[in-house]
């Protein structure tokens, strides 16, 4: 057995040890359910190891990931549905169908986009009803607003370039402009939204990514306005929106 397939068969078993009758209290509380928050907690955190570059982050990062995997294959064979053979056969055996031009005797694909078009051909010869089923909804909204416009793009509907996304965003905004009503004025929001997805898609920008990063500069220039007026024994309510917006100047010509 090669030393993956050691380390794999050594994590199940302490998962269920874990799970067994001398376990952990918690664990043995869990369920399906309940560790939906986790999964997503630790998926966010391999995003942020890979966003920061940091490789052993990255490797711990993932091996908590690997763990909920683990945990939830384990919840499957306890309830008789699955164990861990029959999720990483299923994948494999996905994977080995859909790569017919690696695995069989398909001609060579030569594009990623060559790749996803015959992807998205295995996804209706099993069962899919519609183009866009497979897009969880329960994904970050600009995410699923992304591979929504990415799944319609590929059947042709699409604009021809970025200029004709970039007027139908104005045109929304427009159209914000004039509701009559709120529930008019939330409709036309998320409408401006997608709009906006649409603009940044066609220019191979991840909305997801540069909002974060927007995110994450806020983050920065606030906790320096935070500190500066720490700094002077004062706290927020002693401070004027214009104080704070001079030290926010501040911050930007440090590079923050």
């Amino acid at each position: 057995m090669s030393d993956a397939g050691q380390a794999i068969d050594e994590l199940i078993e302490v998962m269920d040890r874990l799970l067994g009758p001398e376990g952990c209290p918690w664990d043995r509380e869990q369920t399906h359910e309940s560790l939906i928050r986790y999964l997503i907690e630790e998926s966010y955190e391999v995003i942020e190891a890979i966003n920061e570059k940091d490789m052993h982050k990255l490797r711990e990062e993932l091996g908590d990931l690997l763990l909920q995997v683990v945990f939830h294959t384990a919840l499957g064979r306890k309830e008789g549905y699955f164990d861990f053979s029959d999720v990483a056969a299923g994948i494999s055996r996905k994977m080995i169908k859909r790569h017919p031009h690696v695995f069989g005797d398909a001609k060579r694909l030569e594009t990623g986009d060559d790749v996803m078009e015959v992807w998205e051909g295995f996804k209706r010869q099993e069962g899919k009803k519609y183009l866009l089923e497979g897009i969880p909804k329960n994904l970050p909204a600009l995410m699923r607003a992304q591979k929504l416009q990415e799944k319609a793009a590929r059947v042709g509907f699409d604009w021809p370039s970025v200029d004709g996304a970039v007027e139908k965003f104005k045109e929304e905004v427009d159209e914000l402009g004039q509701a009559t009503n709120k529930k008019e004025e939330i409709e036309e929001w998320g409408d401006i939204f997608f709009a906006l997805v649409n603009v940044a898609r066609l220019q191979n920008i991840e909305p997801e990514q540069v909002l974060q990063a927007s995110n994450d500069k806020f983050t920065r220039r606030f906790n320096y306005i935070e500190n500066q007026i720490k700094s002077q024994g004062k706290d927020f309510p002693e401070v004027s929106l214009e104080e704070m917006d001079s030290i926010w100047e501040e911050a930007k010509t440090k590079g923050l």
